[in-house]
């Protein structure tokens, strides 16, 4: 193929099979690659293994590369950071970068009131710290969250994921006081998908869960992603945001916001939550903040983030200078190449690709999302909406074997999704789909309801 693709060895390449091989023996099998190469570089939205191929990255480290591989911007501040210090603890000695990012943070945040951050390492470390700071604001122990949703791995966080498989089965007892409600997942929603329907039956089911499972007066949060990440790509239906909203004013319960996929800039706002008429009380952060550096965050209400004590969140790491420099310097690439009214455009360009494929192509059930952050649900048959697993996963694997790496999420495993970075350009979208649709193609026209 012609373009930006180049192949020059068969999948996986012979340097790349002598190094799976070493891994084999000395990594935990939880770790095996999702793309059977090794990387010996990345520019943009290119990556190079170190047998010569060369991939369109579709996956962007599953959504930490927004400004692209090797951002040369990004690359120098970091440089320059390690060559003045690489750690203290901020709350031994701080710096100013994470003073920097925490003020910008707070500016790009929705919501007409006082605002401060804090950072972590990871996104999941941001949720537990959510989370902690909702209970010690209200003095409740209760939270709710959403079916298909995913906010991490660790004890707490797989509490509040709600795919069992891989992310749970094995590794419990889990944190308690953790309930679950409906989400607003129209395309499989029982009785219809008609969205302000399933918008006004999924805030009552919350309603419903304060007389079957918890009372309101002992709940301290709901946390929900505005875009379900891991559990399909589902977009918040409009109304049903605002609606929980006034549900949590009521009630005195903080409603916390999981932005570390649907955040910077993806769905064409910085945060998704800029799409609905609400303010979240906290939004957490992660993935494209430092492109891949570890480095998370909670942003919110200065009264909810100041309600605890000195000493009570923080860890050894958090914040570290380096992850906070890349982090300032995402946020001025950002700017300079508008890729938030780029997100914008490549969601446009994606979905229209997208319908018009599943206008001849039976397997595509479902074509949704905002701004990037687009969604392709497979199905076997589009009137039982059979999930189309297995054709997903042999959709990803022949479209890699031919330069295109793309991922899946959904909570069956059928949804096609496109965490790819901002910086991708229209030849380099429209080559990788071209690949991408030609095998859904061909996959449609072995596969049959079961």
């Amino acid at each position: 193929m012609s373009g930006h693709i180049r192949m020059v060895t068969p999948i996986p390449g012979p340097r790349s099979v002598a190094l799976l091989q070493r891994q084999e023996r000395s990594v935990a099998h939880a770790l095996s690659p999702h793309v059977p190469v090794v990387i010996d570089q990345g520019h943009g939205a290119l990556v190079t293994d170190i047998d010569g191929n060369t991939f369109i990255d579709l996956a962007g480290g599953l959504g930490c590369l927004n400004v692209g591989h090797g951002n040369p911007a990004v690359v120098q501040a970091v440089q320059a950071a390690v060559a003045h210090f690489t750690h203290t603890d901020f709350s031994v000695i701080p710096y100013e970068s994470y003073i920097r990012l925490a003020e910008r943070l707070c500016t790009l945040a929705p919501g007409d009131f006082a605002k401060k951050a804090a950072f972590f390492n990871a996104g999941a470390e941001a949720v537990e710290n959510g989370i902690k700071l909702a209970r010690k604001f209200t003095g409740r122990p209760a939270i709710i969250a959403l079916e298909g949703a995913f906010h991490g791995r660790t004890n707490l966080c797989m509490a509040l994921t709600s795919k069992p498989k891989p992310y749970k089965q094995g590794f419990g007892p889990f944190a308690p006081e953790i309930y679950r409600i409906p989400a607003p997942y129209a395309y499989r929603w029982p009785g219809g998908s008609d969205l302000a329907l399933v918008a006004e039956q999924a805030a009552d089911a919350l309603e419903r869960a304060f007389l079957t499972q918890v009372a309101a007066e002992d709940t301290a949060a709901i946390i929900l992603e505005p875009v379900l990440g891991e559990g399909g790509y589902v977009p918040m239906p409009a109304g049903y945001l605002e609606r929980v909203q006034a549900i949590c004013r009521r009630h005195g319960i903080v409603l916390i916001f999981d932005e570390i996929q649907s955040g910077y800039g993806r769905t064409g706002r910085f945060f998704a939550a800029e799409h609905y008429d609400v303010e979240p009380d906290l939004i957490c952060v992660g993935k494209s903040i430092a492109v891949g550096l570890p480095l998370s965050g909670v942003i919110g209400r200065a009264e909810i983030l100041d309600s605890a004590p000195d000493g009570t969140i923080g860890g050894t790491y958090v914040g570290n200078p380096v992850a906070c420099a890349a982090a300032l310097a995402v946020l001025d690439e950002m700017e300079r190449l508008n890729l938030v009214q780029r997100a914008q455009h490549l969601g446009e360009r994606l979905a229209q690709r997208m319908q018009a494929l599943a206008g001849r192509c039976e397997l595509v059930g479902d074509v949704r999302g905002l701004g990037a952050m687009i969604g392709v649900e497979l199905v076997l048959d589009r009137s039982s909406k059979v999930p189309a697993a297995t054709a997903t996963s042999r959709v990803l694997r022949r479209a890699m074997e031919q330069g295109v790496i793309a991922v899946k999420c959904g909570i069956y495993g059928n949804v096609l999704r496109f965490p790819m970075p901002l910086v991708i350009t229209d030849d380099q979208l429209d080559e990788a789909l071209d690949v991408l649709e030609s095998t859904v193609v061909a996959e449609a026209a072995v596969v049959s309801p079961v």
